[in-house]
Parts: structure tokens; sequence; C-alpha cells
């Protein structure tokens, strides 16, 4: 071989071992994110937005211009121990073979955490997150409001799951929402119509306005009490509409005479030993925003996902009822029009959890823009994944949505899981 050709292979194959180091380094859209600008922090009439998606959402307490109410650390946290043997976690999607990294290198992820009995089996920050970092919650806030509903319920703050919601919240009293249940309300089943699609002219778009203005659009309770319009009897069916929590956040600070930040550190950060600081965004009328506005570090979603896989317990303390924790997330205690693919075309749906089709009890905690927890109680797993994707919806973009799901189903046959149905 000659040795002007000799030195272009060797030309071509530095290049190539440069390009894969390259990409191996490189995360998704690191640019469109922010990442030469170091991931800035917006203010309150850009966070939402790129370039500050990621350092907006992992740190929202320190957003100029926006209201949140803190919920303290526990005086001692728990301890997460990194499991002694680490499988190696690989899941299969579109008729191809992925692992971990590969996951991470092909989403936008900006922390995941796997625990497998208490342990962590993996945990990786991305676009230079750390463990500090306080990701929000969007909707996976709904299932922490059912948590304090629950605990509520536990300490006969709330005499029934049946009363109406006007009993405690007497601004709404006499209105559609108000003569709701709260057991309609945990199963968003109200009946009552709220168009959620996320496009800017739906009525999210109007609740959003009147929870975080301009001002001058009406207040929450004004909303509250405008909806008259059902699309179904009260009870009967699942149509998600993030209204429905916001009345649950109401039931609870009017039931307890506590705001929802003193609610969550007594009942749910305290005695699971959270290690960081967490965060409730306010409304316009100082309401936390429990329908979507949470904020709390990666390891401390995995502690909570880990208490309600535990089934309320902590070291052996009953710290949340687990019956009212069976009737939130076991699909055989659902009726028939909120079981898995039936609720949806694929999940179920029970207290503000999403309930998933496989034969052993599988349930997660889901956000807009790729928030989750997942938990698998018999198995012992709960993944805990942050993201920050470009579309709200997976109506709008399904393909992260179904490699999720592939990677969720991945980690529990790797670590010893079920994914039958």
């Amino acid at each position: 071989m000659k040795k002007s050709r000799f030195n272009l292979i060797v030309r071509f194959l530095l290049i190539c071992i440069a390009a894969q180091t390259s990409n191996a380094l490189a995360e998704p859209d690191e640019e469109l994110l922010g990442k030469s600008l170091g991931y800035p922090v917006g203010t309150a009439s850009n966070w939402f937005l790129n370039p500050y998606r990621v350092g907006s959402w992992s740190a929202l307490h320190t957003v100029p211009g926006l209201q949140l109410r803190s919920v303290s650390r526990a005086t001692a946290s728990k301890p997460l121990p990194k499991a002694a043997n680490s499988p190696a976690i690989t899941y299969r999607y579109k008729n191809t073979d992925y692992t971990l990294a590969d996951y991470l290198e092909r989403q936008r992820a900006t922390g995941l955490l796997i625990l497998k009995n208490g342990e962590i089996v993996a945990e990786h920050y991305r676009y230079g997150r750390k463990e500090d970092a306080r990701y929000m919650s969007f909707s996976m806030a709904k299932s922490v409001t059912a948590l304090l509903i629950g605990a509520a319920l536990e300490r006969g703050h709330i005499a029934s799951l049946d009363d109406p919601a006007e009993k405690y919240v007497k601004a709404i009293a006499g209105s559609a929402y108000g003569g709701t249940s709260i057991r309609h309300l945990l199963r968003m089943s109200s009946g009552l119509t709220f168009t959620e699609r996320y496009d800017g002219k739906d009525d999210f778009a109007r609740f959003i306005r009147a929870h975080n203005g301009p001002q001058g659009g009406g207040t929450p309770t004004d909303f509250l009490r405008a909806a008259t319009v059902r699309h179904s009897p009260a009870g009967q069916k699942f149509v998600y509409g993030t209204v429905e929590t916001d009345v649950l956040s109401r039931i609870l600070t009017g039931a307890t005479g506590k705001n929802m930040a003193e609610l969550t550190q007594e009942w749910l950060w305290q005695p699971m030993g959270a290690e960081h600081d967490a965060y409730w965004r306010l409304s316009l009328d100082g309401q936390e925003q429990g329908w979507g506005a949470f904020v709390a570090s990666l390891r401390d979603w995995g502690r909570l996902g880990l208490l309600i896989a535990n089934d309320g317990k902590v070291s052996g303390q009953q710290v949340l009822p687990n019956e009212y924790l069976l009737d939130a997330t076991d699909p055989a205690r659902q009726p028939e029009a909120f079981k898995p693919r039936k609720a949806s075309a694929y999940s179920g749906y029970g207290y503000q959890f999403w309930l998933l089709p496989m034969k052993t009890r599988t349930f997660a905690m889901l956000g807009v823009h790729g928030q989750t927890v997942y938990m698998q109680p018999s198995s012992g797993v709960v993944v805990v994944i942050t993201s920050a994707w470009e579309q709200a919806s997976f109506t709008l973009d399904p393909l992260p949505t179904e490699e999720r799901d592939a990677l969720w189903r991945g980690v529990l046959r790797s670590l010893g899981g079920s994914t039958a149905e």
C-alpha cells in the first residue's frame, strides 16, 4: 500500500473517531437549549421558551418575577445508597436494541435516576445540571396534590371523598365545580367541559391567564364559577382537565387552614427524608399551583416515588394511607371507564395517577415536556426522568413518549420487573 494512501486512511479513521467522540459528548439540541449561553435562567416573560428552558426548568425559584413558596427539606435526609451491582440497562425500540447511554444521547433528558429497592442503579445529570437542581414537575404536581388529599382524608380534615368541593371552598359554592365531589375531581370526571390542547386558544390558555396574568382577565375563582357546560354526567368519563386539580388544591387549603407548602413539608418532605428544599409556584391569588408547578431535586423525586412504591411507608412508618394509595394507583380498584386502555387508548387513570396496562400494578406521574416518575411496587423499581422536550403534549409529538415507554419496559426487564399485559 502506498504511503500516501495509508496516510489518507489513517486521517479518515482519526476523523471518524473524533466525530464519534464529539457525538458522545454532545447532547441533543444543546445549542437550541442554551449551552453556549451557559443555560441561562429566564424572566417571568420568557422562562418557558428556548434557550431558557433548561436553566429555568431546573431553577424556577430563581426566575425573577415568579412567586414561589418554599418547602423545607427534612431535618435528616434519608440515604439513597448506590447499588453494589448495577446491571446493564437495555431496551428495544423500533426493532433496535439500545443502552441507557443511547437514550441519553437520543432524547432531551436533563436528569435520570433509576432506583431498585431504594438503591441507586443509575443517576445522570445532563445539560450542565447538578445534584442540587430543582426540576419543574408540570403535571407530576397533580399526583403530589392527590397524595396530600389522601393525607388530609386520613387525618380527618376531609370527612369523605364524596363531599362536594364547596364544603371546603366557599368561594365556589353554588357553582358546577363547587357541586362536584372530591372523588370525581380526583379522577378528572366532573363532566364539565375544559379543552386542553396547548395551542394557546383553548380553555387551558384562559385558565393560565387567570392564574398568571396579565391581570384584568378575571381571577382563578371567576374562572371556576363560570364553568357550566357539560360533556357527560359527573363520574362517568375521564377527560383530562388541569382545572380539576386546581379545585383539589383549594380544597386542601380550605379544609386544613394551611397552605400547600406547609402541608407538603409536614406530610411528605419531612417524613420521607427529603435532601433539598422544594418549591410551589403561586398563582396571582396566592394559591399554590397544585396542578402543575412543584419544583424538586431529582433524588427527592426519587424518594417520593419510593415512598409511593412502598405503599406509603418509610422505614416501617406508615406516612401515607395504604388503602387510599391502592385506590389511587391500582387498576383493579377503578371503575371500568377508568381502567387502562379504557380511560385513554393506552393508560388508565386513578386519583391523579396514570395506570399502565400491565398485569402487575404499575403506574406513573407524568408532566408535559417529558417529566416522569414510573413506579412498580412489586419489583421495587422507580424511574425518574426530567426532560426538556420541545412539544408539550405527546399528541403533538409522539416519538419521545414512545421511546420513553420502551426505556421503562427495558428497565423493568433489566432489573427483574414484569412487563406482561
